[in-house]
């Protein structure tokens, strides 16, 4: 990765020379690779190589951030020259500098493994047998209905980046991801057509979950909404599985940003230190989670990474300030924005909290919608289940959630003991009261 660091330093170095004050760099090199796959073969096979230099330019009060995929020596230079002339065109912002040198001190030095090794290993063949594995073990499954389609995806990609800036920080960074996916249609009795998917990935391919896990579950999610309904409008109890609970969350945690709060769209300003949500909620930001995917030792800034409570027994206790919203609000910089959100688990499984509510709605998807960052408002649309005496019964389509995140979270009466493993938000089965549904 010394080329890729070479040549940020090196557009730093020219960017001081032309004129610019101060000036960051970031390059980077990706490999993404995909095999698609329909009804017992293949329909795509997908590579794609890209590069780049992005830099910052702060001219004379002014600042501009502009980026090129032609790294050739000669090229660089004559873009940098060119991108400093146009920045002195632009208006002045004296918020605009780069962050504080102390910020990028105390990074950590632990090994985060977000890289495979043995990456270049995988082989075509190889991705294409998982990929029939996917589509047999899905097409194992047996349901109301028959079916009638089933697609799978193998992917990986490699990702490399380096980082520098005229004010002495120096970072680089190499990753691996793999992912397995799959999705199957099935013909419902009235005619309609379900839809049923799954996926799963990690850092290491060594660590992949099964084919057998995710065809088959992709098949049963399908099986299992054949013949969904409505039920009437309520205020009830819901349960929403670990899986789609981070849509939830991302409605909460989209105005804790800096620039919401700037801009006058957080419905959350102000709160630091108030209640927010149920005592229940307890989240932490940890970026130092060997192997997670949203694992780093310094943010986009170079804000070097540290653990951090968001979130404590319903009290908010922070704000993603990035340098440049933080310097306009006079608010000290935590970090631009989330990494790996980790919550505090309750007891049970989600079985057993379906299996503690006599009435309600267990939610397995979330279909449009939308949350207004700066009312808090919201209305999403979902599909799940209905349950009756501690069962799931019905299957239920075309309805939806409504009302305002303050009273949402606050209506938080139970977490599961399940996160989430696929993704950087490791939310668990959540049990939320009186929460208004819509359906007939």
């Amino acid at each position: 990765m010394s080329e890729l660091l070479d040549i940020a330093q090196g557009a730093v170095k020219l960017a001081l020379e032309k004129g610019a004050q101060e000036a960051s760099a970031g390059t980077y090199r990706s490999r993404e690779v995909e095999i698609a796959w329909r009804d017992g073969r293949v329909e795509k096979v997908s590579e794609a190589t890209s590069r780049g230099l992005s830099i910052s330019l702060y001219v004379d009060g002014r600042y501009s951030s502009v980026s090129t995929s032609d790294l050739r020596p000669d090229a660089v230079s004559k873009f940098v020259e060119e991108s400093i002339a146009m920045a002195r065109t632009l208006a002045k912002d004296p918020f605009r500098k780069l962050p504080d040198p102390k910020l990028y001190e105390g990074r950590s030095t632990l090994d985060l493994q977000l890289a495979d090794p043995k990456h270049g290993e995988v082989t075509a063949d190889k991705r294409r047998a998982l990929a029939a594995e996917l589509e047999a073990a899905a097409r194992e499954v047996k349901g109301k209905g028959e079916i009638l389609s089933v697609e799978t995806s193998v992917s990986d990609s490699k990702s490399e980046s380096a980082r520098a800036t005229s004010n002495g920080f120096v970072g680089e960074n190499q990753s691996t991801s793999f992912w397995l996916g799959a999705g199957t249609t099935v013909k419902d009795p009235d005619g309609r057509r379900p839809e049923g998917s799954s996926f799963g990935g990690s850092r290491f391919f060594a660590e992949i979950p099964g084919t057998q896990e995710i065809g088959s579950l992709a098949s049963q999610r399908a099986f299992d909404s054949v013949g969904a309904t409505k039920i009437p409008s309520a205020v009830v109890p819901i349960v929403v599985e670990n899986r789609v609970a981070s849509r939830l969350l991302r409605a909460l945690f989209g105005p804790l940003s800096a620039r919401s709060l700037q801009q006058k769209q957080s419905f959350l300003e102000g709160e630091i230190g108030k209640p927010i949500a149920s005592k229940l909620l307890t989240v932490t930001d940890d970026p130092l989670i060997p192997k997670g995917f949203g694992s780093r030792l310094y943010d986009s800034e170079g804000i070097a990474a540290k653990k951090m409570t968001v979130i404590e027994g319903g009290i908010l206790k922070m704000y993603y300030v990035d340098d440049y919203y933080g310097r306009k609000l006079g608010m000290a910089p935590t970090t631009g924005g989330a990494s790996n959100l980790i919550f505090a688990l309750g007891k049970k499984s989600m079985n057993e909290l379906i299996g503690d509510v006599p009435d309600g709605v267990f939610i397995t998807g979330f279909l449009g919608g939308n949350s207004n960052s700066t009312t808090g408002d919201y209305s999403f649309g979902i599909q799940g289940f209905r349950i009756e005496k501690g069962k799931l019964t019905t299957p239920l389509a075309e309805m939806n959630i409504s009302g305002n995140q303050k009273e949402l979270w606050k209506k938080l009466v139970a977490l599961g003991n399940d996160p989430y493993p696929y993704a950087s938000t490791k939310t668990p089965t959540m049990v939320f009261d009186a929460v208004s549904v819509a359906g007939s």
